[in-house]
This record gives C-alpha cells, sequence and structure tokens, in this order.
C-alpha cells in the first residue's frame, strides 16, 4: 500500500525530459514533488496531480519530495514505444523500451559476438555515492578515458532521480550510462547487469565501467538484509567475463552506527563471506589508529584474501569543488566522513592504474606496520 493525496502544481522548478521537479499544494501547504515524464506524462503548472505521499510520511532518505503517480483530467495518450521490453513490469507504470541486446537493436550482433571484457577495470560500488569520488579520482590520473556508469535496480529506478549524473555527463566525465533490469532511462537499457557488462565494452568501448546503484540504499540492520549485496554476484560477473574487479569498501569513522564505523558490516559480508570472485581494492593511508583498526577487520572478516594495494589519492574536497559537485553520504558530506569518500576515490586510481598499465607495480596494503 502506499499513501495517496490529490495536489496541485504550484510551478515547475526543474525542467527536464526525463524529470520534473515540482512545487504542490498539498494539505493546505506547499510541498517539494518529483514527476517522471516518462511514467505519467509531463507535467504543467496548475495541474492536478496524484502524490504518492509516503516517503515523507514515513519520513525516508528521499529528500523530502512527493512523487506524481497521476495527472487529473489528462486525455488519452497514443505513444508508439521504440522497442518492444517492458520495465516495471506488471504494474500500472510499465514502460516498453528498446532494450540494446533486442532483436532489431544494434546491440544484439554485438552481444551475440561478445567474449570477453579484456582486462577492462570495473568498479562495483555498494552506494550512489561513491561515484562522484571514483570517477573524479580516475580521470585525474587517467584523463581523457571512456567511462560508463551501469546503473542497477537496486535502489531508485529512474536514472534521472540522480543529479549528480545529469551533471557527470554535462562535464563529459562520463560517456555514456546504461541502465540494467528495472532501472531505466540510461543512453542504454539493458535486460541485466551481464548484458549491460558486455555493451559497455562492445558498444561503447569503455576504458572504465563503474557498476553501482542509484540513490536509496536499502538496509534492515541485519547481516543480509541490505540491497548493496549485489555487490557480490557483480564482481563474480565480472571476474566471470574477463574484467577486472575493483570493490569500493564502505568505510567511515564518522557513522555513528558500530556496525557500519571502520569496514562495514555490508563489506565485510559481501567481501568477506559471500563473493566468490577475488576482488582488487585500493586503499589509502589512514592515521595509525584508523589503520590498525581497519587491518584487523580485514583480517577477521576475511577479507585478506583479495588484492590489496596502496595507493596515493588525490585532494578529494578540492577536486569537487573543482568541479562545482556537492554529495553527501547518509547526510554526511566530505568534511564530516573523509573515510568514505577516500575509498571510493582509491577505486578510482586504482582503475587508472590498470588502466595505463597491464600490471602496475604497487605496494600491497597495508604494507608494514
Amino acid at each position: 500500500m502506499f499513501s495517496s493525496k490529490l495536489g496541485k502544481v504550484v510551478r515547475i522548478n526543474e525542467d527536464h525530459p526525463s524529470y520534473q521537479e515540482l512545487t504542490v499544494l498539498v494539505d493546505g501547504g506547499e510541498a517539494k514533488a518529483i514527476a517522471y515524464p516518462e511514467l505519467t506524462g509531463p507535467v504543467r503548472a496548475g495541474d492536478g496531480v496524484w502524490l504518492n505521499t509516503s516517503a515523507v510520511e514515513l519520513n525516508l532518505g528521499t529528500g523530502g519530495y512527493h512523487f506524481v503517480h497521476g495527472i487529473v483530467g489528462t486525455q488519452d495518450r497514443v505513444f508508439k514505444p521504440q522497442g518492444h521490453i517492458m520495465k516495471l513490469r506488471y504494474t500500472p507504470w510499465q514502460l516498453a523500451v528498446q532494450a540494446a541486446e533486442e532483436e532489431g537493436a544494434r546491440g544484439h550482433q554485438l552481444l551475440k559476438g561478445f567474449t570477453s571484457l579484456a582486462g577492462t577495470p570495473v568498479i562495483v560500488a555498494t552506494l550512489h555515492s561513491m561515484l562522484v569520488p571514483a570517477v573524479l579520482a580516475f580521470h585525474a590520473v587517467a584523463p581523457g578515458r571512456r567511462v560508463v556508469y551501469l546503473m542497477t535496480d537496486g535502489a531508485a529506478l529512474p536514472l534521472s532521480f540522480s543529479k549528480v549524473v545529469r551533471q557527470l555527463k554535462a562535464q563529459r566525465l562520463l560517456l555514456c550510462t546504461i541502465t540494467a533490469g528495472h532501472a531505466f532511462g540510461g543512453d542504454l537499457e539493458t535486460v541485466n547487469v551481464y548484458s549491460g557488462l558486455a555493451l559497455a565494452k562492445t558498444m561503447v568501448a569503455a576504458d572504465l565501467i563503474i557498476v553501482a546503484m542509484g540513490p536509496g540504499i536499502v538496509g534492515t540492520g541485519t547481516k543480509y538484509g541490505f540491497s548493496g549485496i549485489e555487490q557480490a554476484y557483480i564482481l563474480e560477473a565480472v571476474e566471470k567475463m574477463g574484467g577486472l574487479p575493483i570493490a569500493v569498501p564502505r568505510i567511515s569513522f564518522a557513522d555513528p552506527r558500530p556496525r557500519h564505523f571502520g569496514l562495514s558490516h555490508h563489506s565485510q559480508t559481501v567481501l568477506g563471506e559471500l563473493t566468490y570472485a577475488t576482488a582488487y581494492l585500493g586503499l589509502p593511508r589512514w592515521d595509525e589508529e584508523k589503520q590498525r583498526l581497519l587491518v584487523d577487520q580485514f583480517r577477521d572478516s576475511g577479507l585478506t584474501r583479495h588484492h590489496l594495494y596502496k595507493v596515493e589519492i588525490p585532494a578529494v574536497a578540492q577536486l569537487m569543488a573543482d568541479h562545482n559537485l556537492e554529495i553527501t553520504t547518509m547526510g554526511r558530506a566530505y568534511r564530516d566522513d573523509p573515510a568514505f569518500f577516500e575509498a571510493a576515490a582509491a577505486a578510482g586510481v586504482l582503475a587508472a592504474a590498470f588502466t595505463r598499465a597491464e600490471k602496475p607495480s604497487l605496494p600491497v596494503w597495508p604494507g608494514e606496520e
């Protein structure tokens, strides 16, 4: 069930072909709302709209937005779908897309001829907020390379919900976006992550592929009940398909929850217990106390079987400022939780090293203590 209330559009604050940010009048006051024209058709000022208000009522991390799920009084609309693959299947909002793999699409034959990712570095992250520092650090070390973002359906399904993806594309830091599974709105639509990886290589000739969900990871405080658990099978997919699987560990020294302090229990579960892949991790140098905690956590949770490297990272805060990109994780900015962003940047640096040399000479982590 979801809560539904009738509102009226007061004004449109942002208007993109696949995303509209609105001010609406609901319950006698103004509120923020989002419409996805691909699902509802475009919204205009003055329209009556049906709003899904559940997330705001539950105080979830959606930024305080309601979501438009219908427009009052709109006429019947006839559309001409370009493809035959349905996303959001068997819901009132199912939409037809042209999947890059389907018959008649260019990717169909390319996928049939795919053999290997041929050592392409693939960064696999668990949170959307890891995307920006990884991309920026990669370009700082290996500028001018072709970077593809493959968004899974583990969190937000519309790619257009991510403002940082629009910014990264506008600055040509992302060449192409791919939305896999029920995620939609990418430059390429694919049926699953495996075909998304293959087409990132064959259609786009990616130098780096970054796989991560959109905003809105789900967690329950239990060992297996979080959507970032997808990192386990994606690392395996990369390894099986001949790519170089680079994992971003979730690290924080500012999270007040003990299960996420230091090396998060999410990373301990995925990388220490669940994935069969042997992943590559880049780790910066932190102060002695933090380093000692991480060494103990890596050893105790079984992460030392992976390839662990020490890397020198660029100034992450300066990189984000230079590109006018402000991001937070769980409400914390870089100044509040630098280790989180530095761990993601380290993955970008490691990927750049493998892009520039097949077997780069890198010191192992943690090295001499």
